[in-house]
């Protein structure tokens, strides 16, 4: 990897999470198309990109009509339980979650067979525990053989768009502060 790669994977903070993944190589012809997925799990991610970009126009609604604001604020939440629903399928679909580093840039995995550097790999990925579901394009940016024969896949997205990229910013965050406040939770002394 490049010093020029290896700056930019660093401008992006990276946490320990699991995360629900399917990982499958793209052909040369196909990686200039998104991969072909299920339809339920093409739901969920919809889903939650509309979810997030309307979240500013939901700000704004409430300054003017709050009683429109509340019954969009419920019909969201009706969706949102929908979401779930869908989400719980598509993880049947996608096996138990795995331990993965994140970041807005990539994802680093473990996988039972390499990669080849550069290859062009399609990952759904379930992002608990609110279930939303990415379909993503990334490329290998290095594949190490594990102690326990295991490959350790590091990857980074590949025209990742704008909404799925803050969907992921989001989410780092969010993990990254409940860390925290686990961290500081354990090393509090208990009170008497």
């Amino acid at each position: 990897m490049s010093t020029l790669d290896e700056e930019r994977r660093r401008e992006y903070y990276r946490i320990e999470d699991s995360v629900a993944l399917e990982i499958n190589p793209l052909t040369e012809a196909a990686s200039c198309a998104m991969p072909r997925i299920t339809a339920l799990f093409e739901l969920l991610s919809e889903l939650h990109v509309s979810e997030f970009e309307s979240q500013h126009l939901l700000r704004q609604l409430d300054e003017r009509d709050r009683v429109l604001n509340s019954f969009l604020k419920a019909l969201s939440k009706r969706i949102d339980l929908l979401g779930q629903v869908v989400a719980h399928t598509a993880l049947g679909e996608l096996g138990t979650p795995q331990p993965v580093l994140l970041s807005e840039a990539g994802v680093q995995f473990h996988a039972a067979q390499p990669y080849a550097v550069d290859a062009l790999l399609s990952i759904k990925m379930v992002l608990m525990p609110q279930a939303a579901g990415m379909m993503l394009v990334a490329r290998v940016v290095s594949c190490e053989t594990r102690e326990d024969g295991d490959y350790e896949i590091d990857t980074e997205f590949v025209e990742l768009p704008d909404a799925q990229r803050q969907l992921l910013a989001r989410h780092v965050l969010q993990r990254q502060a409940q860390q925290r406040r686990q961290a500081l939770e354990q090393a509090e002394p208990p009170q008497s």
